[in-house]
């Protein structure tokens, strides 16, 4: 008979937790009926479903200056340091941005770690990233870094293809770099790389009860990082380990017992699912989500910071004490400073991600831009709802760039009706039918409304006299080639 206890984790009484053993196999199982690699990966079902668990605490972590650095030239130290600043003002001692992680395997990462641990950020705690080698524990140890990630891959591919050893030459290897973390009181997070891949019953699982068993001697906390290395997780409901997100959680709480808060969901975006996937992490007991800035990392990137940003807030109805203004800074940043390009569609951050180009999308935002955008995006990102005037804008678009621009509110909102919106009209319409293909830009549009509603400038120019402005003469616009013409 089953033996039962009392669970304080559920406050149920269950059939005690069964103890999975190693399966040191002679021969590598790659899964090959699921990943047959000249094939398309497949998904399974098993049609078992686990029990949604939200920790009582979820949060972020940030891998921009790690796996964030895989995909792009290094960043500089001033960088590093200056982006570490942003993500201190993103959080703004909410404690939802916990950590970030940093190599420092050169001079310039040390130097960076260095300066950003000189800050004295109490969010995000400065953390580093190791191989399981002892000259690289070395290295964190002389810096005195409180928590370090330890890459231990636990799939086959990586144990007999890559590391040319067995899961029990594996196991020892792993172990040994953690014991020496917790020699010297260094907390250890364990990077089950590749672990969509993975044996879960007969690796993942008993590597991670050794852990646990370590934890418990050493009275020290050992986090598992469960990583989706190639983005191969799903969630949906009733599928099958590997691949399976909800059922890996459920798998290192119930199984392992670890806890949610020393449990971290990292993806990849190979099939696009790593914002949904990092989700479900959360939704199924991981207490931290690990992402990076604008998703950038290793192939097809990370998950986004900003994007679980705005994932928490759905899920909790707060924004606690972010700044999420800040977001919007960070890509300016990116794009200015870094001359890195953001695709202008991408949410959250692209510079068209609320932008319309449809007439009928703009005659419903002229109307009320509830209607059109997803929240209040210049209150709450700093990124006002914008319309591109085109082809297909019609007199609703105009209208709306007008009123936007001139930021004209109330009685003094100009209507789609309005015949000197129709002059417009007609100035773009003549451009197409003489073969024009691209959208208008701002400076072609003031040229337009200097030419049929002069008098908005006459107001921006006393507006500008009032502020103590001497640059009046910058709202005056020159027509451009067409209206010379």
């Amino acid at each position: 008979m089953a033996k039962v206890e009392f669970s304080k984790r559920t406050n149920l009484i269950e059939q005690a937790v069964y103890k999975f053993n190693l399966q040191d196999i002679p021969e590598s199982n790659l899964y090959r009926e699921i990943f047959p690699y000249k094939e398309i990966p497949k998904v399974t079902f098993n049609h078992r479903h686990v029990p949604m668990f939200v920790p009582e605490e979820i949060w972020i972590t940030d891998t921009t200056f790690r796996d964030g650095q895989q995909s792009r030239s290094p960043y500089k130290v001033d960088q590093i340091v200056r982006i570490y600043d942003y993500l201190h003002e993103l959080d703004n001692d909410s404690g939802l941005i916990r950590q970030t992680e940093f190599f420092i395997y050169s001079q310039g990462d040390r130097e960076a770690v260095g300066k950003c641990l000189s800050r004295e950020y109490l969010y995000p705690e400065v953390t580093t990233w190791i191989r399981a080698k002892k000259e690289d524990f070395k290295l964190v140890k002389e810096m005195g870094i409180k928590e370090t990630g330890i890459l231990v891959p636990c799939s086959d591919y990586h144990i007999f293809k890559k590391l040319h050893l067995t899961r029990k030459q594996a196991v020892e290897l792993y172990i040994s770099i953690v014991k020496l973390a917790l020699e010297n009181g260094i907390i250890p997070r364990c990077h089950f790389e590749d672990i969509t891949r993975a044996d879960f019953y007969g690796f993942v699982v008993p590597f991670a009860n050794e852990l646990m068993k370590l934890s418990r001697e050493a009275k020290i906390p050992i986090k598992i990082r469960a990583c989706d290395t190639l983005g191969l997780g799903v969630s949906y409901p009733g599928a099958a380990l590997p691949r399976c997100v909800q059922g890996i959680i459920y798998g290192l709480r119930h199984y392992a017992e670890v806890p949610s808060e020393w449990l971290e969901w990292h993806g990849h975006n190979d099939f696009y699912k790593v914002v949904t996937n990092s989700t479900t992490a959360w939704l199924y007991g991981a207490s931290s989500v690990n992402t990076s800035l604008l998703g950038i990392g290793e192939r097809t990137g990370n998950c986004p910071l900003e994007a679980m940003v705005i994932e928490y807030v759905q899920l909790r109805g707060t924004i606690r004490n972010m700044k999420l203004e800040v977001i919007t800074e960070i890509a300016n940043y990116y794009e200015k400073e870094l001359k890195y390009r953001i695709p202008s569609q991408t949410p959250f951050v692209g510079k068209n991600f609320n932008r319309t180009r449809a007439g009928i999308h703009a005659d419903g935002i002229l109307k009320d831009e509830e209607i059109y955008n997803i929240f209040d995006t210049e209150k709450i990102l700093n990124k006002p709802v914008l319309v591109t005037v085109g082809s297909h804008s019609g007199l609703a678009g105009i209208a709306f760039w007008i009123n936007k621009y001139f930021k004209l509110e109330g009685e003094r909102k100009i209507s789609k009706k309005d015949p000197r919106v129709l002059k417009i009209k007609e100035c773009i319409d003549q451009e197409y039918a003489t073969g024009r293909v691209t959208s208008f830009s701002d400076e072609e549009l003031k040229s337009f409304t200097r030419m049929h509603i002069p008098e908005l400038f006459e107001e921006l120019k006393i507006k500008s006299n009032e502020n103590g402005s001497d640059k009046s003469d910058s709202y005056i616009i020159k027509s451009n080639s067409l209206l010379e013409k």
